[in-house]
Formats: C-alpha cells, structure tokens, sequence
C-alpha cells in the first residue's frame, strides 16, 4: 500500500445517494446520470428501477467516480477512460489502493511499484499520474461528514411508480 494505513471494512449494503456521490467525486449530477446509464460507472448498491427509486453508490464505485473526473480534467479521451474504468472493475481493493495511473493524455497506464512509474516517465510516455490510494483517502474525508443510506431501507415510490406497478401486475 502507498500509505501505512489499514483499509476500512466497507459495507457492502451500505450507500450514498447520488448528490452525495457528486459532492464527493466533485462532478454533476448530469455527469452521474449520464455515466450511470451508459454503464461506466454504475451504482453497485442499488441501481435505479424506474421513477422514484434512489440510486445507491458504494464507497468504490465514488472511487471510480473521482478518478475518471480527474482523467477528464486531464484531456483524456471518454473512451480511452472507459477502457481504464473497465481494468479496474476487475481489480480487488487491495490492488487499487496501490496503484498509480499514468497518462499521456491519450492513453492510461497502470503502474503497480516505482520501477514502472520510473519506466514510463523515462520512455516519455507518462505526463501525470493519479495515485489511486491517495484518491481513495481523499473520498474517505469527504464523505466522513456526509449521509450514508442502507439498500435496506425501504424504497420511497412516487404515485406513478405505485398506479404504474399496479397496472403492471393487473395487466
């Protein structure tokens, strides 16, 4: 790990609502939408199913979040940032945390020690980095003093929700 720190228990069943996530991740709540239904970066407590339900992101996915806000602050291509998003959906949290990502501003680059990051600077290819385990601190700060909600907790329904529901099952 980059820091001597111990990772937090992350609750799986435990989420911020999307303007906490915002606030957090430091982007829009167009950008959450949008990047929520085009799949980049998805809720993973709960989803949104139809009118009045709340999408739930998990402490991760806010990691995620921020990173591709940084990769977008710094030129990087949505696809290219999609492709990033993508390898690290299928990294543990443990990897994440020591990990740097480097860019030309074209392309990302996973660097896991020194040597790499030492690699790629020395192969003129990296121009900025992101390291993961200092973004994952920073997230925790800004969400220490926000709302978390459970998946739990019973899901609020707006009247059309409930007629269309009930429209669904009688029909």
């Amino acid at each position: 790990m980059l820091f001597g720190d111990t990772l937090p228990d992350l609750d799986a069943s435990s989420g911020y609502r999307g303007p906490v996530a915002c606030r957090a991740a430091g982007i829009t709540y167009r950008q959450l939408d949008y990047w929520a239904r085009t799949g980049l970066v998805e809720p993973t407590v709960r989803g949104a199913k139809g009118s009045g339900t709340q999408r739930l992101y998990s402490f991760r996915d806010i990691l995620l979040l921020k990173i591709v806000k940084r990769l977008l602050d710094t030129g990087v291509s949505l696809q290219q940032i999609r492709t990033a998003v993508d390898a690290l959906h299928e990294r543990g949290v443990e990897d994440l945390t020591s990990m740097t990502l480097m860019s030309d501003g074209a392309s990302v680059y996973e660097c896991t020690s020194a040597d790499e990051v030492i690699d790629l600077v020395q192969g003129g290819q990296g121009v900025f980095g992101i390291a993961v385990g200092r973004v994952w601190h920073e997230v925790e700060g800004s969400l220490a003093e926000l709302p978390v909600d459970h998946a739990e907790a019973p899901v609020v329904e707006d009247e059309l929700a409930k007629r269309r529901a009930a429209k669904r099952q009688a029909g």
